[in-house]
């Protein structure tokens, strides 16, 4: 070779060797900040004492000038049965950013109309084996959320064995959190207590873990940690038992969940998309309850007409009367209930297919002609639950699904509540979507009890109007401690598990059917709009809703469920809370204290436009079992003041004179 061929190949290499270190070496972070700058995601290469390569995260934010962290330097990585992402991981490329700019509308929950705001950032990355991964990352003006893809193309199916992802939470704060359900005949469901503000890093009681939404208070942020967009080709994760010094990773389902059914591990052939990882972050606890980053994340509705999705209010007897759905009679006098107050559904519960009296068909046309629609209990299994409450062994299957759905159309019922899931393995996760599909395609809307909790899918089916996944009324029927932790769970979970999606809680039981109430007739009233569900299920009993008062007979005959906007005025989890929603022309306020004392606030209501209202006011009475009503003038800006008794309540209706 001659010096000027030497030269110029030298050229060449220099040349490719600079080239290949702009586009892959040479880059070891990369930041996406949110459209307003204020809240920044930095994905790094790092390198351990043996040189080992790593992908972790970092979450900073904005206050007041100044950068604070979020979330410290955190893991990241996936490892499949046939090969790890976790070391030795090469850069390969990025894509432009990304602007997402979009508005939907969705048929439940606080908010109508919905902006989509972000940007986006994809990165490549290869293992040892030249293998790709990529980490797709998004910045929101009130969080941060990132997902695992696997590109390519595989006819074969790929396992994944472990996910590394972790979140370390700045240590010096408090932590409102839910352990994890050990297996049982009746769980896991997602209905244990939440802890009260303990310290980040404690462990879990239970070897199972901690459950999602978590909440945390740290550095000056609120932040709550969940999944959005979990798919069939994925499973339910939660959080391991141990947070050492605040690093929360995740884990896997128990194989002895489903009644040791489906497997623990998610398959897939390639391309694979794993769920989102969300982060939602705020100064204060209103980014929280109006976040709708759950939904932002989840991917848009499938095709069809949904308008035949009417959220609204049920009837519900069975926590009054166990025995009322094998009971003709007993399920019409809850007919009439809904239809005397003008609510739009009555929900037949567990064994109605062992009616005496009567049929289930009969039911449904005798509530056709009170104008109330029918909604309809069944169990979801099958093999993965042993629960012998019926029917069951349909919904599992599915040709006997489909034609059941079928037939509940033509018979004109509006919806089901399928009960009993036990598992966050991929099987039921699938199972999930299919029910959803099938019932979308005969009209029928859902709601699921005793199951996971929500992660988007009512953007993505819109017939999706509930999920129960909490502890709920209920318990006054069967366990003693709820008595005492109902109080403090009520002004926890507007920030926690209803703060990711639909909860079907059943609120407003005055009745002590087995174990008391602490809480406020009041407190109990308010519960319909402190937490908030695509239909609201009335908890007690035909005699106790005709007796009451007028004013409260005529508060529940106008509740609305939907809502155009939500706002978070004050409160603390475990202490209270107060929100205001407007629907249409007409503002909601309500309120609840879960403090054994009395406490008294009063806050202006700013989002008023300027003007006289009326304001329909309910208190606390002279005492927990009475109410107060007053009529009143209210003029913006003026401030509204009440007073609520040790675990007492209120609401709140504002009309423009």
């Amino acid at each position: 070779m001659n010096e000027t061929m030497f030269r110029f190949t030298a050229w060449i290499i220099i040349l490719s060797s600079f080239l290949w270190a702009c586009n892959s070496g040479n880059e070891e972070n990369w930041e996406l900040q949110s459209p307003d700058k204020s809240i920044s995601l930095k994905v790094s290469l790092s390198k351990d004492e043996e040189k080992h390569v790593s992908l972790v995260y970092e979450v900073q934010k904005v206050i007041n000038n100044v950068r604070t962290t979020v979330i410290e330097i955190s893991p990241l990585g996936i490892i499949r049965e046939d090969q790890a992402f976790n070391n030795n991981i090469i850069f390969k490329s990025k894509s432009g950013i990304k602007k997402i700019d979009e508005t939907y509308e969705m048929k439940i929950g606080r908010q109508k109309v919905i902006r989509n705001h972000a940007n986006e950032l994809e990165l490549t990355f290869a293992n040892d084996k030249g293998s790709l991964v990529q980490v797709i990352m998004r910045a929101y003006d009130d969080g941060v959320a990132f997902k695992y893809v696997f590109p390519g193309k595989t006819d074969s199916t790929l396992t994944v064995t472990e996910e590394l992802t972790g979140f370390n939470i700045p240590d010096s704060g408090k932590a409102w959190i839910e352990k994890y359900d050990s297996s049982s005949k009746w769980t896991p469901a997602y209905e244990k207590f939440y802890e009260n503000g303990i310290p980040i890093g404690t462990s879990s009681p239970n070897k199972e873990g901690w459950a999602f939404p978590a909440l945390f208070q740290s550095n000056g942020h609120w932040i709550l940690i969940s999944e959005a967009n979990l798919s069939p080709s994925y499973c339910g994760i939660r959080l391991k038992q141990d947070a050492p010094n605040g690093l929360y990773t995740v884990r896997f389902p128990e194989a002895k969940d489903a009644e040791g059914t489906g497997k623990v591990e998610p398959s897939s052939v390639l391309p694979w998309t794993m769920p989102w990882r969300a982060i939602i972050i705020g100064n204060t606890p209103a980014a929280i309850i109006e976040s709708q980053m759950i939904n932002n994340l989840s991917d848009k509705s499938v095709p069809g007409d949904f308008s035949w999705v009417k959220p609204g209010r049920s009837s519900w007897s069975w926590l009054s009367d166990n025995a009322s759905p094998k009971n003709y009679a007993s399920l019409k006098s809850f007919i009439d209930l809904s239809a005397e107050m003008g609510w739009e559904y009555s929900l037949v519960d567990a064994n109605w297919d062992l009616m005496e009296g009567g049929s289930i068909e009969q039911l449904v046309k005798y509530a056709q002609t009170k104008g109330v629609g029918i909604l309809m209990w069944y169990n979801s299994g099958g093999p993965h639950n042993i629960v012998t409450e019926r029917p069951r062994d349909i919904i599992f299957n599915p040709a006997l699904r489909k034609a059941e759905f079928k037939k509940l159309h033509q018979w004109g019922v509006k919806g089901i509540k399928v009960d009993f899931w036990h598992s966050d393995k991929q099987n039921l996760i699938t199972l999930y979507h299919d029910v959803l599909k099938d019932a979308a395609e005969e009209k029928i809307m859902v709601n699921f009890h005793g199951c996971t909790i929500p992660r988007g899918w009512s953007r993505t089916y819109p017939n999706l109007v509930s999920m129960e996944s909490v502890k709920g009324e209920e318990c006054y029927l069967f366990d003693s401690v709820y008595t005492y932790e109902a109080p403090v769970q009520n002004s926890i979970l507007p920030f926690t598990r209803n703060a990711i999606g639909p909860m079907d809680y059943t609120p407003f039981g005055l009745t002590n059917f087995r174990f008391p109430h602490n809480t406020t007739n009041a407190h109990e009233l308010a519960l319909t709009l402190v937490f908030n569900t695509g239909i609201i299920h009335f908890a007690d009993n035909v005699k106790t809703y005709s007796s009451l008062p007028v004013y409260v007979k005529d508060f529940l005959r106008k509740l609305p469920v939907v809502f155009d906007e939500t706002h978070y005025i004050s409160g603390e989890p475990g202490k209270s809370v107060i929100l205001a929603a407007r629907n249409g022309n007409t503002w909601y306020i309500s309120g609840i204290n879960s403090e054994a004392k009395n406490v008294t606030s009063s806050f202006e209501l700013p989002l008023l436009d300027k003007g006289k209202y009326n304001i329909h006011l309910i208190t606390d009475g002279a005492d927990k079992n009475k109410f107060d009503y007053a009529l009143k003038e209210f003029t913006s800006g003026d401030k509204l003041n009440i007073n609520m008794l040790p675990f007492g309540g209120f609401t709140a209706v504002i009309e423009k004179k």
